[in-house]
């Protein structure tokens, strides 16, 4: 939780208590579901919640704006980023049941009333959002086929509706189709060892009808 109280001062109550809560719920989840590693449950405020939050720290969602989470796997990074936005609407897709059933008691325990849990593939999934976000789940051509026709028209933010992507490692070949894409170190935001080879990649997209 140090983590969290550092890097997010300006905590509600309510939203210190949730996070706080978080530890507790996967533990006694990942038990009976294994979702995330053993080695990553004991650091999951650093791997996984602050992980998440990084996307908070390159942009700021608007009230009334719309995140489909892709591969969510045990909920991240749309649970923690549903926490941090009570206001906005998220989606958390997966197309394996134990995970969403995973997702589904932890934001159940969290009393998440902003988080809509799909189990199903993306591409079935109806709908138009904002941000389509995910954690490296497949390479971003693959993940870019998975997700066309997903985003919405109007843009409620100061940059374009697209794709933000938490990924590691050497990006330049699986990039290199994409001009406009911007890649930012996590080491921007977050000073921890942890960080040094993590990175947000953002690729604005085209509504399509």
């Amino acid at each position: 939780m140090e983590y969290i109280r550092t890097y997010f001062p300006d905590l509600t109550e309510e939203q210190e208590n949730q996070f706080k809560k978080i530890a507790e719920l996967y533990k006694d989840w990942n038990q009976k579901i294994n979702v995330v590693s053993r080695k990553d449950i004991d650091e999951i405020y650093l791997r996984h919640v602050l992980h998440s939050l990084a996307i908070s720290k390159f942009i700021s969602f608007k009230p009334g704006s719309k995140i489909i989470d892709v591969g969510t796997g045990g909920g991240f990074p749309g649970i923690p980023l549903a926490v941090l936005f009570p206001e906005v609407e998220f989606t958390l897709v997966d197309s394996i049941g134990k995970k969403i059933k995973v997702v589904n008691e932890v934001v159940e325990g969290l009393e998440l009333k902003n988080v809509t849990s799909i189990n199903d593939r993306v591409e079935n999934v109806k709908g138009h959002y904002d941000f389509i976000i995910s954690r490296a789940v497949a390479a971003m051509p693959t993940f870019v086929h998975w997700v066309k026709g997903k985003i919405a028209k109007n843009s409620l933010h100061s940059i374009k509706n697209g794709i933000i992507y938490l990924k590691g490692g050497d990006l330049t070949d699986e990039l290199q189709p994409y001009r406009n894409v911007k890649i930012i170190p996590i080491t921007d935001y977050f000073k921890e060892d942890f960080f040094q080879t993590k990175k947000i990649v953002y690729l604005p997209m085209k509504y399509k009808a």
